[in-house]
């Protein structure tokens, strides 16, 4: 029996390197945002308001619990997921976080469902409609996200350059505007704008790594 507590303790220790590495709400963001593709320190620091010296220490939890890895260019380095399955776990956090804490919805229709009268657009809906040729879809979030990958035939429209940009956009078809996950706001700020100007305009529900983990094709952008 001893051996056997001795077995639980050191294997469960190890399990609990991971759910430490998650107790922490910028950790949990930060993984949210190398779903989207590599970044910087300062990247990470800019996106998630965070100061940068306390970045590189979230970083270190990560990196010591094996979820992120780095790769060194010049006197940067990059950080990027260890691999598909860490944002599983973190989709699989929200999910059961939806499921089991009253607050998460409460929170996220304040902040977002609740403010959109409209319902937003699966998926399964979109690669329907895409199939149909029946909407333009636009990536509302950052170029460089943008070019690490996105839906295919999807045009790069960053939500702070959208409004400079509405000629590009034909007012014919349905747009629906996708970004970096559900909790995203920046394609409910752009779909927004879009109905103001009298767009027929929906966001995505799900963003670029919700395609990708469906198995859907990603593209990435062409460089020089």
């Amino acid at each position: 029996m001893a051996d056997h507590r001795a077995f639980k303790d050191s294997l469960y220790a190890q399990f609990a390197r991971i759910g430490h590495a998650l107790a922490s709400p910028t950790r949990i963001e930060i993984l949210d945002l190398l779903g989207q593709g590599e970044k910087t320190v300062e990247q990470l620091a800019e996106d998630s308001a965070t100061p940068i010296k306390s970045t590189s220490a979230h970083l270190r939890v990560l990196r010591q619990a094996r979820l992120v890895e780095t790769r060194r260019v010049g006197t940067y380095v990059h950080y990027r997921l260890a691999d598909d399955d860490v944002t599983s776990v973190v989709r699989a956090l929200e999910s059961l976080g939806h499921r089991r804490l009253a607050d998460v919805d409460r929170v996220v229709d304040q902040y977002l469902d609740g403010r959109d009268e409209l319902e937003p657009v699966s998926l399964k809906e979109l690669r329907r409609l895409m199939r149909d040729d029946a909407v333009t879809v636009i990536d509302v979030r950052p170029p460089d996200e943008y070019s690490a990958g996105h839906i295919p035939g999807a045009r790069s429209m960053p939500v702070h350059e959208l409004r400079r940009r509405l000629k590009e956009i034909p007012k014919g078809r349905e747009v629906v505007a996708y970004c970096r996950g559900r909790y995203c706001v920046y394609s409910l700020d752009a779909v927004t704008l879009l109905r103001k100007q009298g767009y027929r305009a929906r966001r995505a529900v799900e963003g670029l790594p919700d395609w990708r983990a469906a198995g859907f094709q990603v593209e990435q952008a062409v460089t020089a």
